[in-house]
């Protein structure tokens, strides 16, 4: 199992797999400072599509020798988004990143139903993969940046989409808490009642590879196991879950950026649902951030071929 960013790396160079990262719209400093650095340690090749002239000039600032990497001149996002995606289509390049660039046109041009990236049914989601050091462990939170508002069908999916990146963390049965402001099912609060639902889908079989699963949860509930139990709930979920499944984006937004800008936590942002790995990060994320996300896009990338 992997229990940190540092196994994770570990795993990929013992590997000796190197990924190629197709950049659209390159010309952003963060995204490209972070791609050289998982090409110094040899993680990927990378293709840089974009403004040449100023892709070029940022390299420099990095001490880079432009030679060194694949610059493709594309004058505009959508164009950029759409070339990196056709890379990937022709075998070209086996990761789309999204660079300096609006997330619309970089959603259109991986949803395009031309590329063949999605299986008929899937739905695109996005998780957080959080580095858990007090447990010594990695957590899953979904969905906090695609899935607005999800109804329970697609909640479904996102859950399925989040159990499938937990065994590529090699968590064998991932516990999931289904989560909400309170622990019982109020019908004034859908989250709720949405909870409740996956949890007696899950009891059907909705999660195959699934461990326990338990919901709707509060917060302290699911991180503590001494929290549940003084509130009467007896789970192997509360203080073990693996996979949180937050209400909408919001709820799931706010409480990823909450652990990152307060409490420092290590994470990555991953994009599940395709049949490819998709880095697409947020404007805020520091290039530590971006290229754990880079990190954890080989990772998937090998893990799924395996």
């Amino acid at each position: 199992m992997i229990r940190n960013f540092k196994e994770m790396e570990d795993y990929v160079l013992k590997t000796g797999i190197k990924k190629v990262v197709a950049l659209a719209n390159a010309q952003d400093d963060v995204a490209l400072s972070a791609l050289v650095e998982a090409k110094k340690k040899g993680i990927v090749e990378d293709v840089l599509i974009g403004d040449s002239e100023k892709i070029t000039e940022i390299l420099k600032r990095f001490g880079e020798d432009p030679a060194d990497h694949t610059i493709i001149e594309c004058e505009t996002e959508r164009p950029s988004a759409d070339l990196a995606c056709s890379m990937i289509k022709e075998g070209k390049a086996d990761i789309p990143m999204k660079g300096l660039m609006q997330t619309s046109n970089f959603m259109r041009a991986i949803l395009n139903k031309e590329m063949g990236f999605f299986p008929a049914g899937s739905l695109l989601s996005q998780a957080t993969v959080l580095q858990d050091d007090e447990h010594e462990r990695m957590v899953v939170i979904t969905d906090c940046a695609v899935n607005i508002s999800p109804n329970v069908d697609e909640k479904e999916k996102i859950t399925r989409n989040a159990v499938v990146l937990a065994h590529q963390l090699g968590i064998e049965k991932p516990n999931i808490a289904f989560l909400s402001a309170v622990e019982y099912v109020n019908p004034k609060i859908p989250s709720t009642v949405d909870a409740a639902e996956l949890v007696k889908r899950h009891s059907e079989g909705a999660f195959p590879g699934s461990g326990y699963a338990a919901g709707p949860l509060a917060l302290d509930n699911v991180v503590s196991k001494e929290a549940a139990e003084h509130k009467g709930i007896h789970s192997p979920v509360c203080g073990d879950a693996d996979i949180i499944v937050v209400p909408d984006l919001c709820s799931g937004n706010i409480f990823t950026k909450a652990l990152n800008f307060y409490a420092h936590i290590e994470s990555s942002g991953t994009l599940n649902g395709a049949d490819i790995p998709v880095i697409m990060t947020s404007r805020t994320d520091t290039p530590k951030d971006k290229y754990y996300a880079i990190l954890t896009a080989v990772f998937q990338s090998i893990r799924s071929a395996e």
